[in-house]
């Protein structure tokens, strides 16, 4: 339970961070054709490489630490949300409410804001929660290869790592990290499918 502490403050940072960053950029980018071939290419360049390989190639010039770990995650989970945004963009723009804006003259920033970004909300929800597990995991997996946080401080990742030695003597002390590492995940992911169900009124009606 206390090594829990590391991993979800790992992942809620990484979410929270790359959902910013990824809406952000996923609006500049589906809004403005000019930018979003340069944006897209280097987002593309970034979701070329493995996220786990990559991530420990930035790790080795930044250096182990709960900071460094929740930079380079970010780094590497910032395009999921960003193509995913990007996507939602491109079809909002393309709405009639959209071309009333712009012909009653509304700035583009305040189209953005207030018309395209609020019908995002939904994806970018269940986006977010995904990278908020993906982003346990990870932290889990450079941990248990002695890249990720440093090994005084306590991590699911860590205590696995550590308990690998005793597999054959004491099973429980990598079993059970791994079993609230499973649940954590699991848990989040759920709740993701719950925001996207309360939040796309379109699934309400539905239902």
């Amino acid at each position: 339970m206390y090594g829990g502490r590391i991993s979800i403050l790992v992942g809620g940072a990484v979410g929270g961070i790359s959902t910013l960053l990824g809406l952000a950029i996923g609006l500049v980018s589906g809004y403005y054709r000019k930018v979003d071939a340069v944006i897209m290419r280097f987002m593309d360049g970034l979701m070329a490489f493995p996220s786990l390989i990559l991530a420990l190639a930035l790790i080795a010039v930044l250096g182990a630490s709960v900071q460094n770990v929740i930079i380079v995650i970010t780094i590497v989970s910032v395009p999921l949300v960003a193509r995913v945004v990007r996507a939602s963009v491109l079809s909002l723009r393309e709405q009639q409410f959209i071309d009333a804006a712009k012909a009653l003259g509304v700035p583009d920033w305040r189209i953005l804001m207030l018309h395209i970004a609020p019908n995002t909300l939904a994806v970018l929800m269940v986006q977010g929660t995904f990278v908020f597990a993906l982003a346990v995991i990870a932290e889990a997996n450079l941990s248990f290869l002695g890249a990720g946080v440093p090994p005084t401080t306590p991590s699911w990742g860590n205590i696995m790592g550590e308990g690998r030695t005793y597999l054959s003597l004491a099973f429980w002390v990598t079993f059970f990290p791994g079993v609230f590492l499973s649940l954590t995940v699991l848990a989040i992911n759920l709740l993701g499918d719950g925001l996207r169900d309360a939040l796309d009124p379109k699934l309400r009606r539905r239902a």
